[in-house]
């Protein structure tokens, strides 16, 4: 293949050289750095700095560790915060974009993902509006559509949307957009601020290797953050946490949209899983993305009973979702050939290509194997 501008990265990473992973679209690999960094946490902050390491960077930590991934989406600082989960960050969001409308729906991606799709639903019984699925070429926005909550990539196929067209389509009719970029963080060149997104949300323990279980994050427009007004208010959200207040006053900026105390061991594991990302360019990495899975789909084409669902052209994330009766075996097998993806009910096998680490020798490896079981 062409010369690999990544190459080099993939040294960063703890692999075994012997495994093909194709499941950072579930969990991202373990850069190398991360290990002594949360050895430093618990042996020393905590050990040794115990209560004065929350003055010395933890109270703080959010908010760093916010506008390090906002550099990767396309946000300036101060408008990202790291903290909570992807389904609790979805309900602040949701919530915050319905609160005092005079409309009546939410519109969901009809094919969303399933937490995307219970947060919306819950949403709407506490609300009062009505939940109405679409598909996203299909949205038929109007007046009355409050807020659209769609998927940046399909957590099925791979396939991309259109994040300019679909926002755009969205403020034509004065309803707000959520995007959910779990799917794209950390492999797509994703410009939140230059397209006006009212509102995104996203996990860290995919694409941008945070670790299983890391906390996610929230976007927040900087023009938008006097208006937020989440459903929950606790208390490291309050404009002087520390002045144990009775009365609620929400902080100025994005911290208003964190909740309660940070996981600081998952946080600055988080935290040191970014460094693998200083001096790496988004426009590389979706160049690799495209050719790796691009490759990976020449090479399965036409192998029996394969069906590939991820679009061949640059409407795509980096997976590659493949169809056949046979997945979940399939899959096992795979694994037992050292070839890591995995399998979505009934019939899907995806296999999530990271260009940090991934390989084209590695795409080469996992569609022989599969050529071989089929």
């Amino acid at each position: 293949m062409a010369h690999d501008p990544l190459a080099h990265v993939r040294d960063l990473f703890d692999l075994d050289d012997d495994v093909v992973y194709l499941d950072g679209n579930s969990l991202g690999a373990p850069p190398k750095a991360v290990a002594g960094r949360v050895r430093d946490v618990v042996e020393r902050q905590w050990g040794r700095r115990l209560i004065r390491s929350w003055s010395e960077g933890w109270w703080e930590a959010p908010e760093r560790v916010g506008n390090r991934i906002g550099r990767l989406v396309g946000a300036a600082p101060g408008q990202v915060v790291v903290a909570d989960s992807t389904s609790v960050n979805l309900f602040k969001a949701l919530m915050a974009a319905v609160r005092n409308t005079d409309r009546s729906e939410i519109v969901v991606d009809a094919g969303t993902f399933p937490t995307d799709g219970y947060i919306a639903r819950s949403v709407a019984e506490l609300t009062g509006l009505a939940l109405r699925p679409a598909p996203p070429e299909e949205l038929d926005l109007r007046d009355t559509t409050a807020v659209v909550l769609l998927n940046h990539v399909d957590y099925r196929t791979g396939r991309l949307l259109d994040m300019a067209a679909l926002t755009r389509q969205a403020h034509e009719v004065g309803a707000k957009v959520v995007w959910d970029l779990c799917h794209s963080a950390g492999v797509l060149p994703i410009e939140l601020d230059a397209l006006e997104v009212d509102l995104a949300v996203g996990c860290t323990y995919k694409f941008l290797n945070g670790g299983p279980g890391s906390p996610a994050f929230l976007y927040v427009p900087r023009n938008a953050q006097h208006a937020f007004e989440q459903p929950l208010t606790g208390w490291t959200g309050h404009e002087v946490p520390f002045a144990m207040s009775a009365e609620y006053t929400p902080d100025p900026g994005v911290s208003r949209a964190r909740v309660g105390t940070p996981d600081i061991l998952s946080m600055l594991a988080l935290d040191a899983a970014l460094d693998v990302w200083d001096d790496v360019s988004l426009a590389d990495v979706r160049a690799k993305g495209l050719a790796l899975t691009g490759h990976f789909m020449r090479l399965v084409e036409g192998l029996p009973g394969i069906g590939v669902l991820t679009p061949s052209d640059e409407w795509r994330g980096h997976q590659v979702s493949l169809r056949h009766p046979d997945a979940r075996r399939l899959v096992e097998e795979l694994a037992e050939r050292q070839v890591l993806g995995d399998h979505r009910p009934p019939d899907v096998l995806r296999f999530g290509f990271a260009p940090l680490y991934n390989t084209f020798d590695e795409a080469e490896r996992a569609a022989a194997i599969l050529k071989e079981l089929l």
